[in-house]
């Protein structure tokens, strides 16, 4: 059989174009029709969705790879050459089409002959190179200098689909090199200066039939490369492709707020197998590229916990991939799920270390350029720990009894509600109504000793800025963040309606707190149950104040001091300029920023319910973080949260830094400095 029986336009080419083409696209439909069974094992999934935004709003982080650029630092260029890869990716499957399909599949159009097509290929030049460099640095990146997020995954089939995506550029040029040899178009076409890459590959062919084999050679081995990427994509990391597309279009919003349990329609609650965890919470497992960059910032990983988050969700994925067939057969019948494969994911999938010792600070959700999900999984198994099983570290146990006793967590404690108030003549709700803005207080600010000083500092500007407010005092009970952190949803349901029903019966409308996490509750979660109020933490209305000239700020010593973020005020609710506008507005400040700040800031080690947890493996998150404030050199470290402020002061206390480095409230910062 000659070599021409084989060139596009004879019937064989047909035949095998096709035939190749079709039985790829039947190994892909197989396995995706599998993993959407696997997927829809989960639970129904609740909520609404601003569609079109979020539609809109994918499409562009996608196409425009800010999904991956925003990650991008000096230090790791990874997210850069990702991004080549994909805007390659996506001109490839338009030339595919009108040239690939149309033209050498079908023979129906004769666009090769048109300027059209001499002014693409030499788009798709470009983009070849962008897709040889993208795949170049990812082999580089991955085999030989080798970032500690990606050690172990020197995998084959890491390698296979970097070579795959190599190959892919490669062919193609020196396909259209052949092609520019033998004088077929782009050459042909009128046009002197060609396509300067295939160009200059086309140097390497000489004119005859030997090129014309060569060029057969090119195109049929860019052809397989094209369809073996196809066939393997839902069987390799490659899916990310399909399903990250679709977890962003289907995210959850806002990622500041968990989803409530129905107490009373729920026949479980919180997750203990992998069958109860929503199709949502499944297709984000789909959608993981194992990039590493959420191990990269996570606090437990970092301080040598047995959590990553990376390995969390691969865990996750490998155990649905490896029940799913025998619990897809079991739904068809229309049986319950077998107990064996269907374990228990906790202390057998996922190990019950590694499911306390989640902080959920946010930096694995913030840094995903997949949008997935990890700390809402981790609670849903914290959930069920306690809810169902009564198990949870004993400490935990302790905070959670003294909530449903007492109304707050701090056990011990012998202060009342409202002793931080004493000769501040601060109105109470119980006495007078006649207030502008209720002062959530919190029971870290009104109840643990040295976090009353943040409380009388906040009441101490409001009451120069002539800010008419009041308290709830005895009446303010905890906002139920530590117990839906550590997974009592019951109590911290129990402790959202009391509260709300004391607010709207005081006709509450606008609330200031100083604490990031009841901050957080109050204006995310407690809408859920009806509690919709206007929610300020007490940087924006410190900045406010000072902006329209209610607080005049004196001149302090010189000092240098370092901002640190809180979790739950940066990441959760992106307030990151307030704190800033407010130190830079004190005169004789100097503010240095720690190597970790604003978005890529380091946990202080006191959310998800630490601050009542022990840390028992590894180093303690706080000490670390009081490290990494030291070494600016500053004298003062400034907080804008409570639970930060009592990590930071065990933190300094455990380095015998005393002398070097203290740490304050933004609040005590600028109370300290203001003109009567």
């Amino acid at each position: 059989m000659s070599m021409d029986s084989f060139m596009p336009g004879t019937p064989l080419f047909y035949v095998l174009f096709w035939g190749v083409f079709l039985i790829t696209l039947g190994l892909f439909a197989y396995r995706l029709r599998q993993l959407w069974q696997y997927m829809f094992l989960g639970q129904k999934e609740t909520g609404s969705k601003s569609w079109i935004k979020q539609i809109l709003d994918t499409l562009v982080y996608v196409f425009s790879q800010l999904c991956q650029l925003k990650n991008f630092r000096v230090k790791d260029w990874a997210p850069l050459g990702h991004a080549l890869m994909v805007w390659g990716f996506f001109v490839s499957v338009v030339f595919y089409f009108f040239f690939i399909i149309l033209t050498e599949g079908f023979g129906l159009i004769a666009i090769e002959e048109t300027q059209f097509y001499f002014y693409s290929v030499w788009v798709m030049d470009f983009m070849a190179v962008f897709i040889f460099v993208g795949a170049s640095w990812g082999i580089i990146r991955r085999y030989i200098i080798r970032p500690d997020r990606l050690k172990g995954e020197q995998t084959t089939e890491a390698m296979i689909i970097l070579v795959s995506v190599l190959t892919h550029p490669v062919t193609y040029v020196f396909e259209i090199g052949a092609k520019i040899t033998l004088g077929h178009p782009p050459a042909g076409l009128g046009h002197t200066l060609l396509p300067p890459v295939s160009a200059w590959v086309s140097n390497l062919f000489t004119a005859g039939a030997g090129t014309e084999g060569w060029y057969l050679g090119f195109l049929w081995a860019h052809w397989i490369t094209v369809v073996f990427v196809l066939a393997i994509i839902p069987y390799t990391r490659y899916l990310h492709i399909i399903a990250s597309i679709f977890n962003g279009i289907l995210r959850n919003q806002p990622r500041s707020a968990l989803k409530p349990i129905d107490l009373e329609t729920a026949e479980s609650f919180g997750v203990a197998t992998i069958d109860q965890f929503t199709w949502k919470q499944n297709l984000d497992l789909y959608a993981c590229v194992v990039c590493g960059n959420c191990q990269e910032l996570c606090p437990a990983t970092i301080s040598g916990k047995q959590l990553n988050p990376k390995k969390l969700i691969q865990d996750l994925k490998n155990h649905l991939l490896k029940v799913g067939p025998e619990l897809v057969a079991a739904k068809a019948k229309g049986e319950p799920a077998p107990a064996n494969p269907n374990v228990a994911l906790a202390d057998n999938v996922i190990l019950l270390d590694e499911i306390w010792a989640c902080t959920t600070c946010g930096a694995c959700d913030e840094v995903c350029p997949v949008w997935v999900d990890h700390i809402d999984k981790i609670v849903d198994l914290r959930r069920n720990l306690v809810m169902e099983q009564s198990s949870m570290p004993e400490t935990a146990e302790g905070a959670l009894r003294s909530i449903e006793d007492r109304g707050h967590p701090w056990r011990g404690t012998t202060l009342s509600r409202t002793d931080w108030a004493e000769g501040l003549d601060i109105k109470v709700l119980a006495d007078d109504q006649d207030v502008d803005i209720l002062f959530w207080v919190g029971c870290t600010g009104a109840l643990e000793e040295r976090s009353t000083k943040v409380a009388q500092a906040t009441a101490k500007l409001l009451k120069a800025a002539g800010v008419n407010f009041g308290i709830l005092g005895a009446e303010e009970s905890c906002c139920g963040e530590p117990a839906r952190r550590l997974g009592n949803e019951y109590l911290f349901q129990m402790q959202a309606e009391k509260n709300i029903e004391i607010l709207k019966n005081y006709g509450v409308k606008r609330i200031v707190t100083a604490c990031p996490h009841g901050y957080n509750m109050l204006k995310n979660e407690y809408p859920q149950f009806g509690g919709n109020f206007e929610v300020i933490h007490h940087t924006e209305l410190i900045a406010q104040l000072i902006k329209e000239g209610k607080l005049k700020i004196k001149k302090g010593l010189n000092e240098v001091v370092t901002y640190h973020d809180a979790c739950y005020l940066g990441r959760y609710n992106n307030i990151y300029q307030p704190p800033r506008q407010i130190i830079k507005a004190v005169p004789g400040i100097k503010m240095v920023e720690m190597e970790r700040n604003k978005r890529r800031g380091f946990c202080c080690g006191g959310g998800g319910g630490h601050m009542w947890l022990e840390e028992q493996e590894g180093n303690r998150i706080n000490e670390m973080r009081t490290e990494q404030a030291m070494e600016t050199k500053a004298q003062t470290v400034i907080t804008a949260c409570p639970l930060c402020l009592q990590m930071f002061e065990d933190g300094i206390k455990a380095k015998a830094a005393e002398e070097q480095l203290k740490v304050m409230d933004i609040a005590e910062l600028l109370a300290a400095r203001i003109e009567e």
